[in-house]
């Protein structure tokens, strides 16, 4: 019963991270933690040890949605390099700072984290965006659909450093993955065309997720029966977001993560509130 949970959760978790460029963690961190301390399905998890199991499984995502994309050519290797640059010190300091939070302060700030996510995703649909504008320094690149529609998109590497860096220290706190902060960013301030900057961040999950893994294994915060259960499904579900991703498109799906970020962050901050 326990696998099949778990295997299940990491299904939905890697076919919504890969589908939507945001890793699976937003899925899998609130659901051990409602299935330890709600159920009696698993055993009741700290934030810490949900969190590094996160971690761990978004590297098997990440790998699997970049493979899936690299098929169809959408991954902007060097933006996600200079991404990593910056996530990666990032999720290490997240991952440290992690260790000092309680239950009830976790889940307060997390449920917030996620809250603000869901708007952030409402907002990346309605805005107008700005007029690309190449200029000095700026990495500047074009990009053409399967319809031939030709696009640019650019940033300056600096910038693009900074932004991941807060994004990483975000991953390596909530065990996110930081697609779910950083895929907007592409959009909205990058231009990247939408299906680049998912198949970009999943490059970019998987290279963080390394090193955000790395420091929760040495901190402990690794359940490996959990995680092997977890491996599974968000291998298979990750190939499978990418699938319906070059297929479909995602705003149907977008629409209901939102609608599950908001209502399950509520609950972590009434949790965090009532103690």
């Amino acid at each position: 019963m326990v696998w099949l949970v778990l295997v299940g959760i990491g299904l939905l978790a890697g076919s919504i991270g890969s589908l939507v460029g945001l890793g699976g963690g937003i899925i899998i961190v609130p659901s051990l933690l409602f299935l330890g301390t709600s159920t009696d399905i698993i055993d009741e998890l700290t934030p810490q040890v949900a969190v590094g199991v996160s971690t761990v499984i978004m590297i098997f995502t990440g790998l699997s949605s970049t493979l899936s994309y690299m098929k169809h050519k959408v991954v902007d290797y060097k933006a996600g390099l200079i991404f990593f640059i910056g996530s990666a010190p990032g999720g290490i300091i997240g991952a440290y700072v992690n260790k000092n939070l309680d239950v009830e302060a976790f889940s307060l700030y997390f449920g917030i984290f996620m809250v603000l996510m869901a708007l952030v995703l409402l907002v990346k649909g309605r805005l107008k965006p700005m007029v690309f504008k190449p200029g000095t320094g700026k990495v500047v690149k074009t990009y053409k659909n399967k319809n031939g529609q030709v696009s640019s998109y650019g940033y300056y590497p600096l910038v693009a450093i900074l932004i991941a860096l807060v994004v990483g220290f975000s991953s390596g706190l909530f065990g996110i993955g930081g697609g779910s902060l950083m895929v907007p960013v592409m959009i909205l301030m990058f231009f990247f065309p939408p299906h680049m900057a998912v198949a970009t961040s999943m490059f970019m999950v998987f290279l963080s997720s390394i090193t955000n893994s790395i420091t929760h294994i040495s901190l402990g915060n690794v359940n490996w029966p959990y995680a092997f259960a977890l491996i599974p499904g968000a291998w298979f579900g990750a190939k499978l977001g990418a699938f319906i991703n070059t297929r479909l498109k995602s705003t149907s799906l977008e629409n209901m993560l939102k609608i599950v970020l908001i209502i399950i962050g509520l609950r972590l901050i009434y949790q965090g509130i009532t103690g």
